[in-house]
């Protein structure tokens, strides 16, 4: 399923991620993943402009380039233990040129010197702080945990504002039923396994309840109805992969408009080699596409 380019991105990031996930400390697993993240870095496009804010305590990071009456709010994934404003700054750097509209990054808190519920209400609270400081159209987006973010938003928000115009899920972590499906079919797959799937879930959750949370597991959410028009982007490669084919199919049984893009011979993680993989910069054009169609609300999406 791997082509030859894909197979030298994932040779290249183990060069840098060789710890063991459970047995490694969180500090030197955080230092690990910056240091990855620090080799596949991309220099920002030079039309791009960032500034850096504060919702109250939880950082943002504001890119902007033409203006747009569109913006993009952005989660970034790392199991919710990882990451924040660096490492995924280049990544929206691109999608503010590529797309003209504005982004803005947050830097919520993470597992496990705070356990959920605490990055969630950080990523309600930033998206109604972003809401009232203008009227623009908003789009939700995230990779992986921050795409679980941003379907929580969403859930949280049906209904109540017709400020998110859409949602674009890359790889996201909604939830689905670790004893089944893509999550034993690609179990060992590289850049995320099922071990590590689950270990991400035991960091996160103070208590076993908090399974049970619809915000936190998007799939177990009872009401599918008023969704944004919402694109969800799946490696194939991926243990996660059919966590959003169920969430497109239950928006759908509800009446409402998704997409899946299933990225045939990709895997988790490969935002990173968009630069570098050509299945890897078609699907980001594709994310790219799916941003602007939503933006400009039209549907369908044709990628």
């Amino acid at each position: 399923m791997i082509d030859q380019k894909t197979w030298h991105f994932i040779k290249k990031t183990d060069e840098y991620y060789k710890v063991n996930s459970e047995t490694s400390s969180i500090a030197n697993q955080r230092y690990v993943y910056d240091d990855m993240c620090r080799a596949f870095f991309s220099e920002r496009p030079n039309n791009v402009r960032i500034n850096n804010l504060f919702a109250e305590d939880i950082p943002l990071r504001h890119y902007s380039n033409a203006g747009s009456d569109a913006a993009v709010i952005y989660f970034h994934g790392g199991g919710f233990v990882f990451g924040g404003l660096e490492s995924h700054d280049d990544i929206c750097a691109d999608i503010c040129a590529k797309t003209g509209f504005d982004v803005f990054s947050v830097g919520y808190r993470l597992a496990p010197e705070h356990k959920y519920p605490a990055m969630f209400e950080d990523a309600i609270f930033a998206v109604r702080y972003l809401m009232a400081l203008n009227s623009s159209k908003f789009l939700l987006c995230g990779d992986s945990s921050g795409g679980n973010l941003a379907a929580s938003v969403v859930h949280t928000f049906c209904g109540k504002t017709k400020n998110i115009v859409g949602q674009v899920l890359i790889y996201p972590s909604l939830g689905g039923d670790p004893t089944s499906g893509s999550y034993l079919t690609h179990a060992n797959a590289p850049m995320l396994t099922l071990a590590e799937v689950l270990f991400y879930r035991s960091v996160l959750l103070a208590d076993k309840k908090s399974v049970s949370n619809p915000a936190h597991e998007p799939l177990m959410n009872n009401v599918f109805s008023e969704f944004p028009p919402t694109i969800v982007f799946t490696a194939q490669c991926d243990p996660l992969a059919d966590d959003g084919y169920h969430y497109c199919a239950k928006i759908i049984a509800a009446g409402g408009k998704a997409e899946l893009v299933n990225e045939k011979g990709l895997i988790h993680g490969y935002l990173r080699a968009r630069r570098t993989v050509p299945r890897a910069k078609k699907s980001f054009n594709r994310i790219v596409l799916a941003l602007l169609t939503l933006g400009q609300e039209r549907w369908p999406y044709n990628g």
